[in-house]
């Protein structure tokens, strides 16, 4: 589909340096990589979908919008050069007002964090896109403008190790989301990849006052179920775990159980859906699509509540698979006996723009109200970010 509302002049990242000087790879299409997929309606419900996303804040807890390289054997040496690409035309062709866009590669170290942070708000502040934000009002402006609201998120914050004031650097570079743990354990807590999770360490615990004192809302996605409760009892104020699935569809470490779920809800938190490959699968879709993404959504929604769940898809422009092949025994979770069929890609979710197209499509097609697809695309968020921000 394309843009009903965003003002975009055709920005690619890095046009501000010229022509042939910003990088030496072949970025992957951004719209149409793969035969697009959007959930069917009819011309009514059609009509239906562009009022709701033209009233209401269409946000993301979590997505890359990176470009991946056309060639994903290439990814390592894309990554190396320092210069990667975010998918201006293809968020433009979204419904979004809003996006936490993770900024920073796995691993990373704190001169590596910062130098990513800081080349992707340069090519940013040159886009007339992606509008910087720290606060929910920066939201309705930046749909008032026809723009879109980045909120920097890092996905874990093992770059500052055990230097707490380097959280406050963060902010004040723009951050505006932080994930504790990715999946291994860290001086803060233990990650969900991990055979025996810690808990919160008291330095963890002290990472996680001091986000609360900052107003860095807490992410806890990728942590051990063990250190994400710890994390919920100890926050003043409520948390996200913005980018997962439920354990009882899915039963793999990378879901979360019930309690946990509940927990998150208790607090006052939201709980996201995501569609990265191979993650929110189900017993009934054993290969990943819309469909597997949404039979987590309702599980949740029916365990916790419509006012507590919305969706982080975690996905990115380019062959979002072959990263997840790459990259599998980082996610490795020996665990499981879950089976499932390996997908070309996610059909409905292939990036950030198919996958926000398909969720309130989905929702109307399968019976929700205008007020209950209103919360989960945005206003859910909005009411929370107003409490830890």
């Amino acid at each position: 589909m394309s843009a009903t509302k965003h003002r975009y002049n055709g920005y690619k990242s890095f046009d501000y340096l010229g022509p042939g000087r910003h990088s030496k790879f072949a970025v992957s299409k951004e719209d149409d990589r793969v035969s697009p997929f959007f959930v069917p309606m009819t011309e009514h419900q059609e009509e239906r979908l562009l009022k709701i996303i033209a009233d209401n804040p269409v946000i993301s807890l979590h997505d890359h919008l990176r470009v991946l390289p056309e060639n994903i054997t290439d990814l390592y040496g894309y990554y190396a050069a320092g210069r990667v690409h975010t998918g201006y035309a293809g968020i433009a062709s979204s419904p979004l007002d809003a996006v936490f866009g993770n900024q920073v590669l796995k691993g990373a170290s704190w001169e590596d964090t910062i130098h990513e942070l800081g080349m992707r708000s340069c090519d940013a502040a040159h886009s007339g896109l992606l509008v910087k934000a720290s606060g929910a009002d920066d939201i309705f402006s930046a749909k008032q403008d026809g723009k879109i609201a980045w909120f920097p998120m890092i996905e874990h914050a093992s770059c500052i190790g055990d230097e707490l004031d380097k959280l406050d650097v963060l902010y004040g570079l723009g951050v505006r989301m932080l994930g504790l743990v990715f999946s291994h354990t860290n001086a803060i807590g233990g990650g969900l990849s991990e055979a025996r999770d810690g808990g919160l360490t008291n330095f963890g615990a002290k990472v996680v006052s001091r986000m609360n004192a900052l107003g860095l809302p807490i992410d806890l996605s990728h942590a051990g179920d063990l250190t994400t409760m710890d994390a919920i009892n100890v926050s003043a104020k409520p948390v996200f775990i913005g980018h997962t699935g439920a354990r009882t569809v899915w039963g793999t470490k990378r879901m979360k159980p019930d309690d946990v779920i509940k927990a998150c809800a208790d607090k006052g938190g939201i709980f996201g859906i995501e569609a990265a490959p191979h993650t929110t699968m189900s017993r009934s879709h054993k290969e990943h699509d819309i469909e597997s993404v949404m039979e987590h959504f309702e599980y949740v929604k029916n365990l916790v509540g419509i006012d507590s769940v919305s969706f982080g898809p975690d996905t990115m422009f380019g062959d979002h698979v072959g990263l997840h092949r790459q990259s599998a025994a980082a996610y490795a979770d020996d665990s499981s006996d879950e089976k499932f069929v390996m997908s070309e890609y996610v059909r409905g979710c292939e990036n950030p723009s198919e996958t926000w197209w398909n969720i309130p499509r989905w929702l109307i097609a399968h019976g929700y109200s205008d007020e209950d697809i209103a919360k989960v695309i945005g206003g859910n968020v909005i009411r929370v970010l107003k409490e830890t921000f």
